[in-house]
């Protein structure tokens, strides 16, 4: 599969402390690759996440919610090329045996253990290749972090990786993440696998709170095709290893830094998956102002984003606001038709519910015509504002995703 023409390089991410990042190849779909990512983490690990709310989710998800709530970890599986979701207590004794076999290795508890599955509905994981699968990867070497975003991916066209640092009074602590994710993406709580790992030490309740912020911002704010997974999962894992003074509340000495850091790593890692939508050709950018609300804001700019006819005009290069303001109507907020403005990477086309009489289509063709688009909508009739991702409709998604099981 060729690269996303959209793609960015994987940054230089340095190894966390407290964390240890292996892959090994359990032959999971007949692929030249690796397709286990094992994760050891410190003990004392602190974890937050957020999950998918499709209610066929998976095992791994049901277990993820409820394992979460105890605030430790002590690793991280994730299973690329089968997602293990709607496969019934089969499914179920999989994970269970997953966690078993990483529990004993590491001489915890089976709970401190999350595993992610990616790929094909409907298929049980194969307990027998899960278990070579650990037994390779509890004697692999560590691996860079690119290796371990390559492994975690399925139609993935390149590895995603962000990275951000920040200081906890003198103290400087980093935050790597990865993420996998191209296609069945739409915002519901999380929209593919993230991963975020820091070695600051962070209290497990505020951690959690942080994630839910930075993912209503970012993660839920990104769009390919509106389809929710059924695996969807986003986790954030604190080591302390750096040995700050542990972050409990925002009353505490660089909270806000981390939380801004936190967020940055969140951000960069939900643009990536746009960036490698399946078949996408072009990044959007929708800036939603003037709305009732900021939560209004984003349902109206999420209506833009995952409507086909917008998206296939974009990928047609074709200047069509009408298709704008269509899905804008049809977003069920509080809109008003004669205060509505649309313009396209800084060019506005239509001003408090009519055309521009001096419009100029000709600048707005040359922004079209780029990789990277902007979509400006103005409601005019209050102070909420969002801005929303997402990529173009091509013809690449419909090959990718009919051929998805060959």
């Amino acid at each position: 599969m060729d690269t996303s023409p959209l793609a960015l390089p994987f940054p230089s991410a340095p190894m966390v402390a407290g964390v240890t990042p292996r892959v090994a190849r359990a032959g999971y779909k007949d692929w030249g690759r690796c397709d286990l990512t094992f994760v050891e983490l410190a003990e004392g690990t602190s974890v937050a996440g957020v999950f998918t709310r499709n209610v066929c989710c998976s095992t791994e998800v049901e277990l993820g919610r409820e394992q979460v709530v105890l605030g430790r970890a002590r690793a991280l599986v994730v299973n690329a090329g089968n997602s293990n979701a709607f496969t019934g207590y089969r499914g179920r004794e999989a994970v269970e045996a997953i966690m078993g076999q990483v529990a004993a290795h590491l001489g915890c508890e089976p709970s401190d253990v999350f595993v992610s599955s990616t790929g094909v509905i409907g298929v049980p994981l194969p307990k027998d290749k899960a278990r070579a699968g650990l037994d390779a990867v509890f004697v692999a070497p560590e691996c860079s972090w690119e290796e371990a975003a390559a492994t975690i991916g399925t139609t993935d066209t390149f590895s995603k990786g962000a990275v951000a640092t920040a200081m906890i009074g003198d103290t400087k602590v980093t935050l790597v993440g990865i993420v996998k994710g191209s296609g069945m993406i739409a915002p519901d709580m999380a929209t593919m696998l993230g991963y975020v790992f820091t070695d600051a030490a962070v209290d497990p309740a505020f951690l959690q709170r942080l994630l839910s912020a930075a993912s209503d911002d970012t993660f839920n704010c990104i769009t390919v095709d509106g389809d929710t997974s059924t695996s969807d999962t986003v986790l954030a894992f604190a080591t302390g290893n750096a040995r700050n003074a542990p972050l409990a509340s925002f009353d505490d000495l660089g909270a806000d830094a981390f939380a801004a850091a936190l967020h940055d790593v969140c951000r960069q890692l939900a643009q990536l998956v746009v960036r490698d939508g399946e078949g996408a050709q072009k990044f959007i950018e929708i800036a939603v102002t003037g709305a009732k609300s900021d939560e209004s804001a984003r349902r109206i700019g999420l209506a833009v984003a995952n409507s086909p006819l917008v998206k296939t005009a974009i990928a047609g290069e074709d200047a069509n606001w009408g298709r704008v303001v269509m899905a804008v109507g049809k977003a069920g907020e509080p809109a008003d038709r004669d205060t509505l403005s649309i313009g396209f990477g800084g060019t506005w086309a239509a001003r408090d519910g009519q055309p521009l009489a001096d419009y100029d289509e000709a600048p707005v063709a040359t922004h079209l015509k780029g990789r990277e688009v902007r979509i400006e909508i103005d409601l005019g009739i209050g102070d909420g504002r969002a801005t929303v991702w997402t990529c173009d409709l091509t013809h690449g998604y419909i090959s990718i995703n009919a051929d998805y099981r060959s």
